[in-house]
């Protein structure tokens, strides 16, 4: 079992930045890939960015790369996800994800944190 718990999120004006964290506890943290997604009111879970074990490979969703940038630090079992240039458009939950594998579908993690809201007023 892996426990995530993430912070971070708040109101921002358009433009903004925010960091997020997510703090993980229970199994290795080292052992698991991480992901990012996030889900807007009345759409599905997107998928935003994803983080190899090692930290050696990183994958982004297209429309966000650029103005994201996912990290991890293994020490202290947690994953970030940096956010600058925030829009409207950003406005959300955002959950972070632990999984065996390295993947950009919800279905490919096996745990999940509480989630954390974004908004972005323009």
């Amino acid at each position: 079992q892996v426990w995530l718990v993430e912070s971070g999120g708040g109101l921002v004006q358009a433009g903004g930045s925010l960091r997020l964290s997510c703090a993980a506890s229970g199994r290795t943290f080292s052992n698991y890939s991480m992901g990012w997604f996030r889900q807007a009111p009345g759409k599905g879970r997107e998928f935003v960015a994803a983080i190899h074990r090692s930290g050696t490979t990183i994958y982004y969703a297209a429309s966000l790369k650029g103005r994201f940038t996912i990290s991890r630090d293994n020490a202290k079992s947690t994953v970030y996800l940096q956010m600058n240039g925030l829009k409207p458009e950003d406005t959300a939950v955002y959950y972070c994800a632990a999984g065996p594998v390295y993947g950009t579908t919800p279905t490919e993690y096996n745990y999940w944190g509480q989630g954390t809201q974004v908004t972005v007023s323009s």
